[in-house]
Order: structure tokens, then sequence, then C-alpha cells
């Protein structure tokens, strides 16, 4: 069968990539501003065009066929594509020389980033930061949309169809009030996780990777996640714990500031693999811009 080029419609091709990332036609609409029968009849038409369902349908939601999974990596390049068009041009027209799109996780934010990004800026002062604080999953999503050129994520979220490279190893630590039981004396010794979850703890939002991470190692030690507070940075943390309604487990760049501001304890962790390593996400290393490739080359050289 021949396929007639000029039946592509990129509207529906954004629709499908949406749907086929939200798992559901109805978000994947909503995301694009189009209402659930609208989406239906463009996916309908798309189905019909290239004569073979693409989506399969359940009450979950959607997922893609087998002839789905072929087309959805060519539609992402040309929905990217077009997403980078519109923005170079918008650079254009604000007269700017250029913009670095990056989209990172919390960890990222709260740890390394922004000294990164300051030595960033001071050797591409002319170039404006992009920046945006979301989960791992949702900057995946962003740069295989095309509406970022990089991201940070966790080592354990999902990214296919991008390429990933390491961009920074921390340590996760416990960040406990002075006093609690957890404590001891003296020095801080290595607590095991397991006594850790025996206490209420405060945690970012269950979809982000650190706190999938800390799930995970709970189910392998069969245990329940006892979170008693789920809050959106590293300071709102800090500041429970310090109000003593739970303790916290974070990369170790990451608690230091709390630590010092309100007198906390950080202490190591046994019984788990304390090492966090977080991500860059990126479509395709050799198309990097410029200063895309030179962030990247930083966080492999010291400053």
């Amino acid at each position: 069968m021949a396929i007639n080029l000029h039946r592509f419609d990129l509207t529906t091709l954004r629709l499908y990539v949406a749907a086929v990332h939200d798992g559901s036609l109805t978000a994947g609409a909503e995301r694009l501003g189009l209402s659930l029968a609208a989406g239906s009849k463009r996916i309908a038409e798309l189905e019909a065009h290239v004569g073979t369902p693409l989506l399969e349908r359940s009450k979950r939601g959607v997922m893609p066929t087998a002839a789905g999974h072929i087309l959805l990596p060519h539609a992402m390049e040309m929905v990217a594509r077009l997403e980078q068009l519109a923005l170079a041009m918008s650079d254009v027209g604000a007269g700017t020389a250029g913009h670095l799109r990056l989209w990172a996780n919390t960890s990222a934010f709260g740890g390394f980033l922004p000294a990164l990004l300051a030595r960033f800026a001071r050797a591409w002062p002319a170039v404006v930061l992009d920046l945006e604080d979301a989960t791992s999953e949702d900057a995946v999503r962003a740069v295989a949309r095309g509406a970022a050129e990089l991201g940070i994520i966790g080592e354990n979220t999902p990214a296919e169809g991008l390429e990933t490279a390491l961009c920074h190893v921390d340590e996760l630590v416990l960040l406990l009030p002075p006093g609690h039981a957890l404590a001891g004396a003296g020095a801080p010794t290595a607590v095991p996780l397991a006594d850790v979850l025996a206490h209420d703890l405060v945690a970012l939002p269950r979809p982000t990777s650190l706190t999938r991470r800390l799930a995970a190692e709970a189910d392998a030690l069969r245990l329940p996640l006892r979170i008693r507070a789920q809050v959106r940075s590293f300071d709102a943390m800090g500041r429970m714990v310090a109000m003593g309604l739970g303790l916290a487990v974070l990369p170790r760049e990451g608690a230091l500031p709390y630590a010092r501001a309100f007198g906390l304890v950080i202490a190591p962790l046994s019984g788990m693999r304390t090492e966090r390593r977080l991500l860059w996400a990126m479509r395709d290393p050799a198309a990097l811009t410029p200063p895309a490739r030179a962030l990247v080359e930083m966080t492999r050289t010291p400053a």
C-alpha cells in the first residue's frame, strides 16, 4: 500500500506521541487543547491512512500496538524537530544569542546544578538559560518532544528513544534531628535502612525518581514505606525534619545546607545501595547545540 506523505498531519502526530507518553488518549488530547471526540477522530483517520491499528485501547488507557511502536520514534523525531524549529525562530525574533533549555529533577536543583549553571553562565554569558524543575519522567517527555534540549534524570527512569550519559554521582544519607534515637552519640554511624523504615518519613512526591528508589528498597526488604508528608523541595524536607515530623533520605549535597541551617544530623545509611546517579537525557549527542555540548562537558571536567 502506498503511503501519501501529504496525509500525515503534525497535530495528529503530536497527539499520538502525547497519548503514548501519557498512556491516555484523553490526557493527550487535553495536552493539545482538543476534545476527546476530536482526538479520537484524528487517531482513527491516522490508523485508516496507514492501514493498521496504532493504539491498543483498554480500561487502563492506551498503549502502542506493534505497528504503533514502529511509528513512535519517527513521530517523536518529527514532533521534536517542529518544537525545535519553533523555539529557534522564537530566539531569532527575540534577538537573543540562543537559549539552553534544560529540565532537571529536584535532586539536581537541590544539589550540584546551581553551581554548574553559574559556571556555565560565566563561560557563555550571551546564552539565556531556560530551566524547569520537573520530575525525571516529565524531563524525559520534554526532551522527547523537543521542548527541552537536555534533561537531568534519576538513573531508574525509563528513557526510551533517548540517549543517556552519566551526569553526577552523590550519596544517599539520612537527615534527622539531633537527639533522635537513630542519631546516636558522637560521630554518626551508619543506620540500617530497616531501622529507618520503622519511622515516619518526609519525602518528595511518590512519582519522583528518589521516592521510587526508596520505595523499591523498602519493597526489597518487605517493609512498608511510612511517608507522613510529601513535599516538593529539599528545603521543605529539611524544615519538616527540623520540626520533628519525620526523617528524610536525600542526597548528601542536598542535605548539607539544611543540616547547617537547622542544626540537623546527617548519618550514612547501610542495608541499601547508597550511590545516587543522575543522568543526562538527550535525543542525539552529536546534534547538541554548542552551549548544550559545553554544559555536558563541564560535568566531565573539574571546575
